[in-house]
């Protein structure tokens, strides 16, 4: 099975996606299930994760019904504000959907401070208590309470988003991969191979200055705890369908059969409980 493990979709709308600025205009349209399909087709995937890219209950239920039309996106991470008083029951509507499998928010425009709240602490530890993973989204400078946080929740299951977006354009690496090193070492936590072309310079990157980094999470991590993302369409900025996936079928080519399954497509089967 072959599995894009990050993937999202919309329908834009100027105030609900402010984030897509003037930079970003090549991405400030509709990105749908028809768009992605033969793309999908062309590289070989039978399948994605839908991951939330607006903060709100009612993205849940866009990306759900998204899900039951086309079978082949096989499940979702939403989003929930573990910070919220009524996180609890947010969480208990979907524990009857096995497509929900997870949750997610957007941490890397708030404070690292935010992950050691006793709020989201609490949040937290509701997602164990119904099996949903999380992931983490975030930049090297949260790398430090991400570990503080993960240390915490032994049981549950973590995927770090897009390598914690390196300062690829920057070529700033040492300390990112002290902290990667770090957070690897627990069992319970996987990482995206993916978002990497978006951190670079989107314009003039190429394979060879990605290839650091990829080397530190796949010493780190192993190939049973990474997955392939593409983060389409917002690493349209930077690379179409087919190069971003070549960048990394292009590293694995040295890897065993086996591993080259686990990375695109049975690890993230396994971590979000595709059958």
């Amino acid at each position: 099975m072959k599995i894009d493990a990050h993937q999202h979709f919309w329908k834009y709308h100027p105030e609900k996606h402010a984030w897509i600025d003037e930079s970003m205009s090549v991405i400030r349209k509709d990105f749908l299930p028809e768009d992605l399909r033969p793309l999908l087709d062309q590289e070989g995937f039978d399948g994605t994760i839908a991951v939330q890219a607006d903060e709100s209950l009612e993205e849940n239920e866009f990306l759900l019904g998204l899900s039951k039309a086309n079978p082949w996106i096989k499940k979702v991470v939403g989003w929930v504000d573990l910070c919220s008083a009524t996180v609890l029951a947010d969480l208990e509507q979907y524990s009857d959907n096995p497509t929900m499998c997870g949750f997610r928010m957007i941490l890397q425009g708030r404070p690292p401070e935010l992950m050691a709240d006793a709020a989201f602490i609490k949040g937290m530890a509701h997602l164990e208590k119904f099996g949903y993973t999380y992931d983490i989204l975030i930049f090297p400078h949260h790398l430090e309470e991400a570990i503080n946080l993960v240390k915490s929740f032994p049981n549950q299951p973590f995927v770090i988003d897009h390598l914690a977006k390196p300062y690829i354009k920057d070529g700033k690496i040492n300390e990112w991969a002290k902290n990667m090193k770090h957070i690897a070492g627990f069992e319970n936590v996987s990482c995206k191979v993916s978002g990497m072309v978006t951190e670079a310079d989107w314009k003039n990157w190429n394979k060879a200055e990605l290839t650091p980094y990829m080397d530190v999470v796949f010493e780190a991590f192993g190939t049973k705890r990474l997955m392939f993302g593409s983060d389409w369409p917002v690493a349209l900025l930077a690379a179409d369908y087919p190069k971003n996936v070549s960048i990394v079928k292009d590293y694995i080519l040295s890897l065993s059969t086996n591993e080259r399954a686990d990375v695109m497509g049975l690890t993230a089967a396994k971590f979000y409980g595709i059958s």
